[in-house]
């Protein structure tokens, strides 16, 4: 605490003998640099009050983790790419300061197999009771069936933007999240066996998140986002289906923020439903959606591919993921 201006002009009044007026000067000195010291003290408690601005989300950052994780060939569980990946995210979040926590779980199939999964989380703010949870699947898809030659179709995907596209997005957020707390804990959650079941049968999709959304006990966010195939070139994201009758309001605020930031690709019409791992935290009562482009033509071929892709469309994305999640209270 600085000595009041009057008071120092008192003590410089009852001052006598040599060296008064260079013990005056270097009192008002320590005098001013206390005072602007203050100043200083409070302008950053109101600035820690008021929340740290919201980061700029990396579209070419982001691309690079997608590249990345092609780079380590198909991710379907059970294969070597799948383990590989799954070290690669672990690594990458505990790079940027996650606290990162693994998920077993097995799974019946409906053919009797019992399919062996992982889902990964990475948490800042773990302490806080107000969470947001943002979701991708990292698995791809173990058979090319949409391919037109039927000696491609049991050969595994690439899946640069069915798979890499929202797990890329999200590792661009944990850099951020890292970088710049919000005002909100966040959990990303990268789901496992979302893609493996066949053709027709829903009951063998989203197993990742079934198991996630069924273990959340009191550790329910308030909000959560799920991002799947937000990759490709001439991005076009409707308001999906099931998200726009069971969570209008997350819907509107979202697609608000992307009007408002001119998020290329944001179209607020209405778009298919569609079974995604937003769709067991829908029932399970929480506010949940689904960004997602499903009209893409190397959807389940061997053509996704990093070069389908763009960086533009990572970024619209990840702007509109990083002011909802700055913007929380």
């Amino acid at each position: 605490m600085f000595e009041p201006v009057t008071a120092w002009k008192m003590r410089c009044a009852a001052g006598r003998g040599p060296g008064f007026r260079r013990a005056a000067g270097a009192y008002r000195r320590r005098c001013i640099a206390s005072a602007v010291a203050a100043i200083l003290a409070a302008t950053a408690a109101i600035a820690c009050c008021k929340g740290s601005a919201p980061p700029s989300f990396s579209g070419p950052g982001a691309f690079r983790f997608l590249e990345e994780q092609c780079g380590l060939g198909p991710r379907f569980p059970g294969s070597p790419g799948h383990e590989a990946v799954r070290r690669y995210i672990a690594g990458t979040l505990e790079r940027f300061g996650a606290q990162v926590s693994l998920q077993p779980f097995d799974a019946v199939l409906s053919t009797g197999d019992t399919l062996r999964g992982v889902n990964i989380i990475g948490s800042f703010r773990g302490g806080d009771r107000t969470r947001v949870l943002l979701g991708a699947h990292y698995d791809t898809r173990p058979r090319a069936d949409r391919e037109r030659d039927p000696a491609n179709r049991l050969k595994p995907i690439i899946g640069a933007n069915d798979g890499a596209s929202g797990v890329a997005v999200l590792l661009e957020m944990a850099r951020l999240l890292g970088e710049s707390k919000p005002r909100v804990g966040v959990d990303l959650v990268f789901f496992d066996c979302e893609d493996y079941g066949e053709e027709g049968s829903t009951g063998d999709y989203i197993l990742g998140s079934r198991h996630y959304a069924s273990a959340l006990a009191g550790r329910r966010p308030a909000a959560v986002i799920v991002v799947d195939m937000v990759g490709e070139r001439g991005l076009r994201i409707p308001v999906e289906g099931f998200s726009e009758a069971a969570s209008p309001a997350l819907c509107a605020k979202v697609f608000s923020i992307a009007a408002s930031l001119g998020a290329a690709g944001f179209v607020r019409e209405r778009g298919p439903a569609i079974i995604d791992d937003h769709f067991p935290f829908i029932q399970a009562g929480l506010p949940a959606i689904d960004l997602i482009d499903f009209d893409y033509p190397f959807w389940h071929t061997l053509e996704d591919t990093p070069d389908k892709c763009a960086s533009e469309s990572l970024a619209a994305v990840g702007a509109v993921l990083v002011r909802f999640v700055w913007d929380r209270r």
